[in-house]
């Protein structure tokens, strides 16, 4: 998302632990990009793209920052993290320094308030100049905390409760900006970054499609996406054609007239889609799947047609529970083709069916392959 471009071009592959590099410096990002063209940046929330010096958010475009450097799990007091990478603290960054030096279990549960508030305060403060803030919660990234305003809220467990509190999050920051008077002309995107951990069971939401989180199936990839622009899109459009986390840093560079980076990008400008009607031509031919230096799998840019190459893939045996991590073994599939249109959860193979389409999508697979040097 952050450098609109795959993983097979910048080579981060993986979350990296603590200690990791994360994103190559000669990669801008969109922080960098919007800063350039006189915008103030800020992120709150889970950074996880690099916590070296070079690589933290204060030397990568933003002018406020403050959260974890590396998901909220990777700590001491995670027994599935200790015992097999390390008894790591989880320090608290702010604006490039650190405040809290070992999170605690109890300071997790103010994770999701502590970026709101200053999220929303960094609108107040910035609302008569052109502004990006970048808002990545932790939560509902296991361990899940909420705080004590809405611990046992929702009626149906703690997943329900941290739910409403990102729910409630949403609502501060729209009434910032409504009461910064920028509602109307600024965009808000919400999304998310994958499917739901199946293997955390009640702790892992729930999907229609197939597998879950660190598969290419859609039950680990297909994330519903909401855009809201008064000022230049009608509300309760509804987009069934596909868009791309790769696709959002070119898309705000059209509307910003921001200036792309000087190299090669993956993604494209998604605003004709977006703004338009069902007729407008989508800038992809294919969206590619990659995970762990493997292409799994590709995508017709229409939504219909997805080739999966032969591949591992991580499958659920048993469902944990309150965070406690189920059991899980590995599975394969074998090249096949599925029809989105008829067959959303990818059960039937329907390559002998379509040679053409299964021959096309082949061979740009393999074209990618031998560009990126995937496996």
């Amino acid at each position: 998302m952050l450098s609109g471009c795959y993983a097979a071009r910048h080579r981060v592959f993986g979350a990296h632990g603590p200690g990791g590099r994360g994103l190559d410096t000669k990669f801008i990002n969109i922080a960098e990009m919007l800063r350039l063209a006189g915008y103030a940046t800020a992120h709150f929330g889970k950074w996880h793209a690099g916590d070296q010096p070079e690589t933290r958010p204060t030397a990568r475009g933003f002018d406020y920052s403050s959260g974890l450097m590396i998901s909220n799990d990777m700590w001491r007091f995670n027994p599935v993290w200790a015992s097999g990478v390390g008894k790591a603290p989880l320090p608290y960054w702010e604006n490039g320094e650190i405040v809290i030096k070992d999170v605690t279990p109890h300071d997790q549960k103010y994770l999701t308030r502590w970026a709101t508030d200053d999220a929303s305060s960094f609108i107040r403060k910035h609302k008569d100049q052109p502004f990006f803030l970048y808002l990545a919660h932790s939560m509902p990234h296991v361990p899940l905390y909420c705080s004590e305003d809405f611990l046992g809220m929702s009626g149906v467990g703690l997943y329900g409760d941290v739910m409403m509190e990102i729910d409630w999050s949403v609502g501060q920051i729209t009434e910032a900006l409504r009461q910064a008077g920028v509602e109307r002309d600024t965009i808000v995107l919400f999304s998310s970054d994958n499917g739901p951990w199946d293997e955390y069971g009640n702790h892992s939401g729930k999907t229609p499609f197939r597998e879950h989180k660190g598969t290419s199936f859609d039950g680990g990839t297909r994330s519903a996406t909401v855009i809201k622009y008064p000022a230049k899109l009608k509300a309760g459009r509804v987009l069934h054609r596909p868009m791309s986390t790769i696709d959002i840093l070119p898309t705000l560079a059209y509307l910003t007239g921001a200036e792309l980076p000087d190299y090669e990008i993956d993604g494209k400008n998604m605003w004709p889609v977006l703004s338009g009607d069902d007729q407008v031509p989508h800038p992809h031919k294919y969206y590619n799947f990659e995970y762990s230096r493997r292409l799994e799998a590709v995508l017709t840019s229409d939504g219909r047609w997805k080739l999966h190459l032969p591949h591992p893939y991580r499958h659920v045996l048993e469902e944990g529970h309150d965070s406690r991590r189920g059991k899980v073994t590995t599975h394969r599939i074998d090249w096949a083709l599925f029809d989105l249109e008829t067959d959303p959860g990818e059960t039937t193979n329907v390559m002998d069916q379509y040679p053409e389409i299964t021959q096309r999508l082949k061979a740009y697979a393999e074209m990618r392959r031998k560009e990126f040097d995937l496996k």
